[in-house]
């Protein structure tokens, strides 16, 4: 995989996070039984021969390990994390295949996994708390919103803007 597009789509994937990298796995539907992958490792990691170290054992990894594990008709995509450096390749080899167990045991429509609270409704606006010396603007009440200070042109240390 090379396109950007290709690696935006495998992120609304399945994903699951090792302690090495991260796997995305995301079924393209187009009917092509061909296993593809990608590797993404940014600059947050490392340096350039960090990076393209990190990059090579993933590529080995990868063409070993997902003709006999990987998904057909799948984009996998490989991203490295900070851990994964220095980490032992036989121990990232088995986190590997744990990793591509997990993702063939998960029904191919599950939604992923999300933690936190739910989202709002898209119907009801967001309640916004109100600040002292501020003043919320209604319809027709001709409040500006804006604190005293930034009402009149003036910013927020009483000097006149431009």
């Amino acid at each position: 995989m090379t396109r950007r597009a290709d690696f935006l789509a495998a992120n609304r994937g399945r994903r699951t996070p090792m302690p090495g990298f991260v796997l995305l796995v995301r079924e393209r539907g187009d009917g092509d039984p061909a296993m593809r992958y990608g590797i993404t490792v940014t600059k947050k990691i490392g340096g350039a021969v960090i990076r393209n170290r990190m990059k090579r054992r993933f590529r080995v990894l990868a063409r070993d390990l997902l003709p006999a594990h990987g998904i057909a008709g799948a984009d996998h995509v490989l991203i490295g994390r900070a851990e994964g450096i220095e980490r032992d390749f036989g121990l990232l080899r088995r986190e590997l295949e744990k990793a591509l167990g997990k993702v063939m045991s998960r029904p191919v429509d599950e939604a992923p996994r999300r933690k936190g609270r739910p989202s709002p409704p898209k119907d009801t606006a967001p309640l916004r708390r109100q600040e002292p010396g501020f003043e919320v603007a209604t319809e027709g009440s001709g409040g500006t919103g804006f604190p005293p200070s930034q009402e009149h042109g003036r910013g927020r240390h009483g000097r006149d803007r431009p």
